[in-house]
């Protein structure tokens, strides 16, 4: 390849983004925003809390009330649909985040209380953004467009989970070293919460910059579902299940057994370059049909790294463990959200309902699965020991994941299937759904 046609390509592939519909180009510039948000609160609020409690359990704690407050956001998130703007509540949701971090910030002291509020509050941060972004992605794309809108996000994401890392983990390490702000590491933390308060009101403006439609029915609370739906609430508990321990177990892991915040970002950014143009090029130049492969190909990457982290036990360990962990998650994501974006078109044609009744409905299947994750973790931690869970739950996790594989397949089959028995395509979203 010639000089001319490697500056060429960037251009190109930007081209091609700008043929897609606009509403689902607006989108995609909020997230890629917010991108740079989610490490820090997924990586360092952790860390942090590591840091002033030297305390696992502490950490899972947190993670649970912030899981906890997910779906009940979604909840009252159905509800205000009916009142504001999906737009207005979506970008709440980003703000949300960056004053819960205040909140965490502001502690004088780490007691559950605390620790459990500024979790929850979290939570529901996050339960305002997925809620309306995972409506939004439904709604602004297309089965065949799917793979490409989901490859381009995350190839974002994967970015900003190695520069965002690398970044926040040279400021606190420089700020510890050299003692900025007189040494102490909790207004270094707040400097950081302020960068993210900034970058969530820039997303807030930019989701503004188109106007995008709220749910068309009103009744999304609904307790009985077609059985292809049951079976995806499966899929998605062995999603959750995974979810908890890849935010709670890197950071107790480098705390532990690598080193500081410095350390942490390191770690985090080694393979990630790689990762971000392989996840582009596949939500490029795959279809439907590779979903599987791509699924399998993640799962198997993540049970690698669990057993090195269990066998090794060591900073070597840890960073095969994270570098693995760094391309599972993609993978997975790439290969997941399209399977169930399918599926709510197949269900929600067949039973006449509200999308986000299963969008709604779903969160509490993640939810299931992060419970049992994360209390799997304190149980083993509190009642075994702090290394045997540190050591070989993730093992467990990783071996019970690997029964997605048949599970996605199934769900596919299924799906197909319930199309050719409707004798009607599925009614897909139109090309273009902002009101002019």
């Amino acid at each position: 390849m010639s000089l001319l046609q490697i500056i060429q390509k960037p251009i190109q592939e930007y081209r091609f983004f700008l043929t897609q519909p606009r509403d689902m180009r607006v989108l995609l510039s909020t997230n890629m925003i917010y991108a740079f948000v989610l490490p820090v609160i997924e990586i360092f609020v952790g860390a942090y809390i590591m840091r002033n409690s030297n305390d696992p359990k502490i950490v899972a704690l947190y993670q649970l009330t912030v899981y906890t407050g997910i779906p009940f956001t979604f909840l009252i998130n159905g509800y205000l649909l009916r009142h504001f703007r999906i737009s207005n509540l979506y970008s709440f949701g980003m703000l949300l985040s960056g004053i819960s971090m205040f909140v965490m910030m502001g502690l004088s002291e780490l007691t559950l209380g605390g620790v459990g509020t500024a979790g929850f509050l979290m939570g529901a941060s996050f339960g305002f953004f997925w809620a309306n972004r995972d409506f939004l992605a439904l709604d602004t794309t297309q089965d065949t467009n799917r793979n490409y809108y989901y490859g381009l996000e995350t190839f974002f994401y994967t970015i900003t989970a190695i520069i965002v890392p690398l970044a926040v983990g040279w400021f606190l390490g420089q700020a510890s070293r050299n003692e900025w702000f007189g040494g102490n590491m909790s207004r270094s933390y707040q400097m950081v919460t302020v960068a993210v308060l900034a970058l969530t009101i820039l997303s807030s403006i930019v989701i503004h910059k188109d106007k995008f439609r709220n749910p068309a029915h009103k009744r999304f609370l609904y307790f009985k579902f077609d059985q292809l739906w049951n079976k995806l609430m499966v899929l998605a508990g062995l999603k959750g299940m995974v979810q908890g321990y890849l935010v709670t177990a890197p950071a107790i892991l480098i705390m532990r057994l690598v080193g500081d915040e410095g350390s942490l970002g390191l770690v985090q950014g080694v393979s990630g370059a790689v990762t971000a143009v392989m996840l582009y090029v596949l939500g490029r130049v795959t279809k439907p049909e590779h979903r599987i492969s791509i699924l399998t190909a993640g799962l198997l990457i993540f049970l690698i790294g669990t057993l090195f982290n269990g066998l090794l036990f060591s900073s070597i360990g840890v960073m095969v463990f994270v570098l693995c962990k760094v391309l599972f998650q993609p993978l997975h994501d790439i290969a997941y959200f399209p399977i169930q974006m399918r599926v709510i078109d197949v269900v929600a044609h067949r039973e006449k309902r509200n999308e986000f009744a299963y969008i709604f409905n779903h969160e509490f299947g993640l939810y299931i699965g992060r419970f049992f994750g994360l209390g799997l973790f304190i149980i083993l931690a509190a009642y075994v020991s702090e290394t045997f869970a540190l050591k070989y739950s993730l093992v467990m996790v990783a071996l019970l994941q690997l029964l997605s594989i048949p599970l996605a397949k199934h769900i596919i089959k299924q799906a197909d299937a319930y199309e050719s028995k409707d004798a009607k395509p599925v009614v897909e979203a139109p090309l273009e759904l902002a009101v002019k």
